[in-house]
């Protein structure tokens, strides 16, 4: 991204198509496109900064060009430009995953709704990157905020990640989505998750669990590969002791339940999961659920077509 100085704006320097064009926005790349739909998207901010470009060339005043773009109260999170946040701890959670606190000044908040995300912007090799995550801190915390992190072997943002440290600052934007809930909206939540698609569901459960108020049932089903895969197990543990939590996991590569701690077998399934499996469970379910999915665009395309072959409607499921 080509930053402006005053140079830049002189009104003595020469006022030629050349200068013009070296003022005028970059078009992103694809990979600065983190593809979760956000609002604005990487190529809405481009468009709009272009047509301001337009207007400043029409009526020849640079002047334009340095108009303030909007601010985001709370900790300054705003969705059209990026600001730099300091990492204050780093977890290693599984083999390939870890655990990100980045610090928020004073005792701010970043200003989520439940189900929102925010974009992360990474540099590589030169080449500008985006990527969507949705912290797992509850939506009130205050001082800080967590994102999990998951490693992919050649992945162009995970080399980024990898190369950060604690005291170092990165750059995000947002927040974008959301998942609307009022409480006690519905009777039961029904949330189907794989790997870190656990994310947006755990402030979720936390907000639910926070306000005694608020009667709705919920049934988490977290697919992993295996025990040790699973994110969050003391949070999820905790969270279960309450009357309207419950959790199931299904691991797919794990041989016997036997090497599991007693407190897990009960409610776990060995395998992947499947359309009589998700049957099953939903069967089990204490009100008419409302289900939550997340997870990779084959768990998602999956699930969505078990749930059909159920006979569950569009308007009856929500997909981060």
């Amino acid at each position: 991204e080509r930053k402006l100085d005053t140079a830049d704006l002189c009104p003595t320097m020469d006022d030629n198509e050349d200068d013009w064009l070296s003022l005028r926005p970059q078009e992103p790349l694809p990979s600065q496109c983190c593809g979760s739909g956000c609002k604005p998207c990487i190529y809405d901010v481009y468009q709009k900064e272009l047509e301001q470009w337009e207007e400043a060339k029409a009526k020849r005043d640079r002047s334009l060009l340095t108009r303030k773009k909007p601010q985001c109260k709370n900790s300054e999170l705003a969705p059209e430009m990026f600001t730099a946040f300091t990492i204050s701890s780093v977890d290693q959670l599984t083999e390939d995953t870890y655990q990100y606190k980045f610090e928020l000044p004073g005792n701010s908040s970043l200003g989520l709704s439940l189900g929102q995300h925010i974009v992360l912007r990474g540099l590589v090799n030169g080449l500008e990157i985006q990527r969507a995550y949705t912290p797992i801190t509850p939506v009130n915390a205050e001082g800080y905020f967590d994102v999990l992190i998951k490693f992919y072997e050649g992945g162009l943002m995970s080399q980024y990640v990898k190369s950060w440290k604690q005291g170092e600052s990165v750059f995000w934007r947002g927040p974008f989505g959301g998942f609307p809930y009022r409480p006690n909206q519905y009777g039961e939540l029904f949330m189907l998750t794989s790997g870190t698609g656990l994310a947006p569901m755990l402030p979720i459960i936390q907000h639910i669990t926070e306000n005694e108020n608020d009667e709705t049932f919920v049934t988490l089903v977290g697919c992993f590969r295996t025990f040790e895969s699973i994110y969050m197990k003391t949070l999820l543990q905790d969270q279960s002791q309450f009357w309207n939590i419950r959790t199931f996991y299904v691991l797919s590569q794990e041989l016997s339940l036997e090497n599991l701690p007693w407190s897990y077998q009960k409610n776990t399934h060995l395998g992947r999961i499947n359309e009589n499996l998700l049957r099953s469970i939903m069967n089990t379910c204490r009100r008419q659920p409302f289900v939550l999915i997340c997870g990779s665009v084959s768990f998602t395309n999956d699930m969505e077509r078990y749930l059909k072959a159920i006979g569950l409607k569009e308007e009856s499921y929500f997909v981060f």
